[in-house]
């Protein structure tokens, strides 16, 4: 009997906690019906996919979005019924595969490819599980490092560089001429939800890059680091190609005033929710220690910033991507509840799944569908922003 209670002790502390109560739970399965049967609705009968181009529309397939719906459906109650359009929507995807491996159309290789991976990795379909370790080394490929292809992604490939430029490790969309964390987000979540392992090399150097963005002197060698105890995270490592000499970092959140070891004032650029919640869960992701200073710091920005009205230091801008950055992080650290640090320099222990849950009632419509926030990345777009809080609210809600 002894055995048999350590063997189900280990297997609850295995198991990520789940701060919600049965309200809380039964409330978000109904959203999600209601989320599921939107997107069903929204599918295109002729291909398979959403939100594509209409017949003679000049413009490239996005297969990201189809994806993202399909993880979605993929999560938790819900699924067996919406596994016919899972399935085609896996055809739609690996119809659009190209001869150097990737899932995209003309533009944005990593990020169509990293969120098509995650998706068909799950799909029991023979060509789709066929397709995933072609997935993976074409992600590889892209990866800024001294092995990068640059026959793969077309006119967005990268160049090999050695661990000392400032985009090792890093993954972009290639038209920008540099990685980014959002980038790097999809192709860490890509490599977990695929079975890589935390040693592999292609996610070893994924925490170099990692390293470059969190604004914590002593971890970020970069100059706009220097002095700076924020802890969480920025976009970029340079604003642009043309500026990799001057390493000057990007956050889409502007700057803030810091004060340095020696009393002065500087400014810096501020760290902002969408990627400093990226940026620790791929820490997790990369089995970091709970202990290890660069996750402390990350949870500790987390605690002083927690919120589900906003993304910290962008407002609505990336809201709902934010979300789904939120509830999988969370979900990746594991304890039931999170301890915040108010202004007034009290504590208080949040339910962070419940309040996600309640913050996404206030957004849903009536069809299922949720309501657009602002226009920029593409959150204008009411199947992008259902698919993404479809996927937060099943990483809040479903036990696993």
């Amino acid at each position: 009997m002894r055995h048999i209670a350590a063997a189900l002790l280990l297997l609850l502390l295995a198991t990520p906690a789940l701060a919600i109560d049965e309200i809380h739970r039964k409330k978000a399965e109904e959203m999600c019906a209601k989320a599921s049967g939107y997107l069903i609705g929204k599918q295109d009968p002729a291909s398979g996919g959403w939100s594509t181009p209409g017949e003679g529309d000049k413009q490239p397939h996005l297969p990201g979005i189809t994806a993202l719906v399909m993880s979605g459906l993929m999560m938790g109650k819900g699924a067996e019924t919406a596994s016919g359009p899972v399935l085609t929507g896996a055809k739609y995807l690996l119809n659009l595969k190209q001869p150097d491996g990737g899932i995209y159309d003309r533009m944005l290789p990593s990020y169509n490819t990293s969120l098509a991976l995650s998706a068909l990795c799950k799909v029991d379909l023979p060509q789709a599980r066929e397709a995933v370790p072609q997935l993976q080394k074409f992600l590889r490929d892209l990866q800024w490092s001294d092995k990068s292809d640059p026959a793969s992604g077309g006119s967005e490939a990268p160049k090999p560089v050695g661990k000392d430029h400032a985009f090792y490790g890093g993954v972009g969309y290639g038209k920008h001429g540099r990685p980014d964390g959002s980038n790097l987000n999809l192709f860490m979540q890509a490599m977990q939800d695929s079975g890589v392992s935390a040693g592999d090399e292609s996610v070893q150097r994924a925490v170099v890059f990692l390293q470059r963005l969190q604004m914590l002197d002593g971890v970020n060698e970069m100059p706009y680091a220097k002095g700076s105890r924020q802890g969480g995270f920025i976009y970029a490592t340079v604003e642009s190609a043309q500026s990799v000499d001057g390493r000057a970092g990007q956050s889409m959140a502007g700057e803030i005033e810091e004060t340095l070891d020696d009393g002065t004032r500087v400014s810096r650029l501020r760290c902002y929710g969408s990627m400093s919640y990226a940026g620790f869960k791929s820490y997790l992701y990369a089995e970091l220690p709970r202990d290890d200073p660069r996750v402390k710091a990350a949870l500790d920005w987390i605690a002083h910033n927690y919120t589900v009205t906003e993304n910290p230091g962008m407002g609505s801008d990336g809201l709902y991507y934010y979300y789904v950055a939120f509830a999988r992080a969370l979900r990746a650290w594991g304890a039931p509840k999170l301890e915040i640090k108010k202004a007034d320099g009290t504590t208080e222990q949040r339910d962070w799944a419940n309040d996600l849950i309640d913050q996404l009632a206030t957004l849903q419509n009536d069809d299922g569908s949720f309501e657009p926030q602002k226009d920029r990345w593409m959150e204008s777009d009411p199947t992008l922003i259902t698919a993404y809080a479809l996927i937060a609210l099943r990483e809040a809600s479903v036990d696993r």
